[in-house]
């Protein structure tokens, strides 16, 4: 395969024919994906998450479901069911649409809390139990889930333990004035959609996600996310602080970041540049008037880079 930074600018180009101006946010969801993580993107209906899902299954050639999340669906409905065979006299199942490569799960939050835990095994360990039987799912696995704000109407907060399967949470924003105005006298997204060819194969996916553990950090930069982890549990700023997980989490993106940028070792900006997306949902403030955003920007000016 060529050179991994190319081909990753590469997919970033591609996908930005579709989703226009917002390339940070594509670098940010491959570098979920890269670092072996699942994304929530969290954000009003309209702004084009669903786009980007479609596009980016497109570009990276895997095999893709949407489950579209409402609250009468079922965890059989995501995971399969057993159906009698009348031919074979046996059960026989069938697989739901959780086994592809990549899932949208589409506002997730408008199912039920027992429907969302479906997806908790799958996310944390790749496979899933149905009916006493373990069953793997393919690799790549990547989640995309898109959220709807807490406070439209039919949405079920997302459990703190299922928050935590997701590596990144991101929102998207709207666009700005001159993007919009593309937008606006563009083609239809879908047609475009339709267009988008696979540029990069199964296995040159698996050879980056195994490449971004290699990628070096040095211990003066693990002294530095430790620091962040101990201020954030010592800080009476926060409800909580930031799990080990939370810490694995920021060090596998701020690799995979650090590979999309061309580099093999991590710099202290590529740990501030994933860490929003990292722990903004992880962190919790004592005054509910704090947002994520805010927090995590005072995070890293009180916590000194060595």
């Amino acid at each position: 395969m060529r050179p991994i930074k190319e081909t990753l600018d590469n997919i970033v180009t591609q996908i930005s024919q579709v989703f226009l101006g917002k390339e940070l946010k594509i670098r940010l969801v491959l570098t979920g994906l890269m670092a072996r993580g699942h994304v929530l993107i969290e954000d009003i209906p309209g702004v084009g998450k669903t786009t980007l899902a479609h596009a980016l299954a497109r570009v990276l050639g895997l095999s893709f479901q949407r489950i579209q999340f409402t609250s009468d669906l079922l965890p059989a409905d995501i995971l399969g069911v057993s159906i009698y065979d009348k031919e074979a006299r046996q059960f026989k199942f069938h697989l739901g649409p959780i086994f592809s490569q990549m899932i949208l799960a589409d506002e997730v939050n408008r199912a039920t809390p027992k429907t969302q835990s479906a997806l908790l095994e799958a996310m944390g360990e790749h496979q899933v139990t149905v009916e006493g039987e373990t069953r793997p799912l393919p690799a790549p696995f990547f989640v995309l889930a898109t959220q709807n704000p807490l406070h439209q109407i039919g949405t079920f907060p997302l459990p703190e333990s299922q928050l935590d399967r997701f590596m990144m949470r991101l929102e998207l924003g709207y666009p700005n004035h001159n993007t919009e105005r593309a937008l606006l006298k563009g083609r239809a997204r879908r047609e475009i959609i339709e267009e988008l060819k696979a540029i990069i194969t199964v296995q040159d996916i698996l050879y980056i996600q195994k490449a971004v553990p290699k990628v070096l950090i040095s211990e003066a930069l693990i002294d530095y996310l430790q620091a962040i982890l101990e201020f954030s549990r010592q800080s009476p700023r926060y409800r909580a602080g930031l799990s080990p997980r939370a810490g694995l989490a920021i060090l596998h993106c701020a690799q995979a970041y650090a590979l999309m940028q061309g580099r093999d070792h991590v710099l202290p900006e590529d740990i501030q540049m994933v860490l929003p997306g990292v722990i903004g949902h992880r962190l919790v403030a004592i005054t509910e008037q704090q947002n994520a955003q805010l927090l995590v920007e005072q995070l890293i000016k009180e916590v000194a880079i060595p």
